[in-house]
């Protein structure tokens, strides 16, 4: 009696800390697995597996800005690194090579995520290990214990796009769909160049982009903002919906002083 005793509180105990009692490594069981896309391209699968070979997966073919997708429980992983197969695929060259009747192709993509040791909250089934997907083809991991979590909203950008344009456009069409593609390809590039997260950021940085000039960071008043509102999420966006008229004739112009810059924004 005393030994199950031992032995029940000992299991209850690795449950509640994550950590495997008869190892230094932590381990998470009972896990369900899900993805958050911030990648321009269709996230189709994706494949974990840790030092000791153990494995989850998730995936459902998510959309640029999709994020769960289908939950896949329950899975076990043990230890602080881990590496990530994943696969993603062009869903313009998709539709080509439909139409052309030919495979669509993957992209094949390894990702190296390191956890640090973390407690675990909840039991099968509500533990939740989300996979951050970023456009640098960087992952970061996250426990949660619900379904929400999307970092980067795309189809908000997209959306307001659309109003801010004027425009109507038939949500079930080909051509608006391939103009969500577009936005969320620009988008992802506001990531890239200046960590942009923070929705009116992109809002106007991908409004620039598409619709004033491509190159308008490189102005030097755009610049001076984007110093000025580094690691401020919002700020970027408000402070260029004010910019001085002038200043945007001279972007719509091209007539600036180009300055490259390689600073990254928080």
């Amino acid at each position: 009696m005393r030994n199950r005793f031992f032995y029940a509180l000992l299991l209850s105990l690795t449950l509640i800390s994550g950590c495997d009692a008869f190892s230094s490594e932590p381990t998470y069981g009972g896990l369900s697995v899900g993805g958050f896309n911030y990648t321009p391209y269709n996230l189709d699968r994706f494949v974990i597996t840790d030092k000791y070979g153990n494995k989850a997966s998730g995936g459902g073919d998510l959309m640029p800005g999709a994020g769960q997708g289908s939950l896949s429980c329950c899975y076990k992983l043990k230890g602080t690194d881990f590496t990530v197969d994943w696969y993603v695929y062009d869903a313009d060259l998709a539709i080509k090579a439909i139409d052309a009747k030919q495979p669509i192709q993957d992209i094949h993509k390894i990702t190296q995520v390191h956890l640090p040791p973390t407690k675990v909250a909840g039991g099968a089934g509500t533990r939740i290990l989300g996979l951050h997907f970023y456009p640098d083809d960087h992952i970061e991991f996250e426990f949660r214990q619900d379904l929400g979590g999307t970092r980067i909203f795309y189809a908000k950008i997209d959306d307001w796009l659309v109003k801010k344009q004027g425009k109507t456009f038939d949500p079930h069409s080909g051509e608006d769909a391939a103009a969500f593609r577009h936005t969320a390809r620009v988008a992802s590039e506001g990531w890239i160049k200046h960590r942009f997260t923070n929705t009116q950021d992109l809002e106007q940085y991908v409004y620039f982009t598409l619709l004033i000039n491509s190159k308008f960071d490189e102005h030097p008043a755009v610049l001076k903002i984007l110093a000025e509102t580094k690691d401020k999420p919002g700020a970027f966006g408000a402070a260029m919906e004010q910019l001085p008229a002038p200043i945007v004739d001279e972007l719509k112009r091209d007539q600036f002083k180009h300055i490259q810059s390689g600073a990254a924004h928080g």
